[in-house]
């Protein structure tokens, strides 16, 4: 990857934090394309008593951002710190407060996040995917529909029947400056995360698709390291893969990497255990390169005792994409 080139991360959540802090220590023009359904915790309670759109993934995404002098790991224990009492505040997160402030008094999300951004010297440029508000709707394999980023996060009905298809009620647009920057684009990486809550409800936002085609960008996608209950049952990476495709039918701009992570089964034998414990399960991988996308398999895996993808692993291996 040349300097300077124009880097558009995609997604929401863990997994975007992660790419865009080992990212934004490079000589890049960094962009975050941020979704904006999330309807859980602290954001949801947000949305619903102050009207505001999602600021949860959109906290993530400029604390990842952050370049302040002072200790990020005194930044990050501030702005994701959540208040243990108080009826009103019990489960709150600072960040999210922050943010539902500075919607009020700025008068509209895109302009918070830019005073935000600003107060926290971020590296780069963080976007609401749309600034309509808009809901996350899932449809079972048997018909049944599901409303709600929350409620297909953390499914409760019919756990075991596939999700089929994911849509947007009602349906949103676009935001300007977000089409702008990925029609301008020479790299677009698409993060790992919730596949059908965190990543493809960018996708489903009327004018990503389009401006996607319009660029001239490569597309990487990042493969999730393990599968989610409810959402990704037994998927292997070509599942992870084709989903993606199937929500970037009508471009003709497709997919020229995906990155893998090599096997966990030999890895942290207890961690596995407490994944499996609650459904979830290595994503083994069965691609191949081919005439569509070239796959890069390496150990992406960090060392936090969770598993989770190592942003300098992820951001050293994106730059050798050249």
């Amino acid at each position: 990857m040349k300097k300077d080139s124009r880097v558009v991360v995609v997604g929401g959540g863990t997994g975007t934090y992660q790419v865009l802090s080992g990212l934004k220590k490079y000589p890049n023009k960094l962009s975050a394309i941020i979704s904006m359904c999330d309807s859980g915790g602290s954001t949801g309670r947000l949305r619903k008593e102050l009207g505001v759109l999602p600021p949860g993934d959109i906290r993530r995404a400029i604390l990842a951002l952050s370049d302040l002098p002072f200790a990020q790991n005194t930044l990050e224990e501030l702005f994701d710190f959540r208040f243990k009492k108080g009826q009103n505040l019990r489960n709150h997160s600072v960040g999210n407060i922050l943010l539902a402030a500075l919607t009020q008094i700025t008068g509209s999300m895109d302009k918070a996040i830019e005073e935000a951004a600003r107060i926290l010297q971020t590296t780069g440029d963080v976007y609401p995917v749309t600034l309509d508000k808009t809901n996350l709707v899932a449809v079972l394999n048997d018909g049944t529909r599901i409303f709600g980023e929350t409620n297909i996060d953390r499914r409760q009905v019919k756990p075991k029947i596939p999700i089929n298809k994911v849509y947007l009620n009602p349906g949103a647009t676009i935001y300007k400056k977000a089409s702008s920057a990925i029609e301008k684009a020479d790299y677009i990486i698409l993060c790992p995360g919730d596949l059908y809550s965190s990543l493809i409800p960018v996708l489903l936002v009327k004018g990503v698709v389009e401006a996607i085609n319009k660029s001239k960008a490569d597309l990487v996608y990042i493969v999730n390291l393990m599968t989610k209950k409810g959402e990704t049952d037994n998927f292997k990476a070509s599942d992870f893969v084709n989903e993606v495709q199937k929500y970037l039918c009508y471009t003709s701009n497709c997919l020229k990497y995906v990155l893998v992570n090599k096997s966990l089964n030999h890895s942290r034998g207890k961690v596995r255990k407490w994944y499996k414990k609650y459904g979830n399960i290595p994503v083994e991988n069965d691609l191949k390169s081919n005439k569509e996308y070239k796959v890069i398999t390496k150990d992406f895996l960090g060392a936090a005792t969770f598993f989770r993808h190592d942003p300098i692993k992820l951001a050293k291996t994106i730059q050798s994409l050249a």
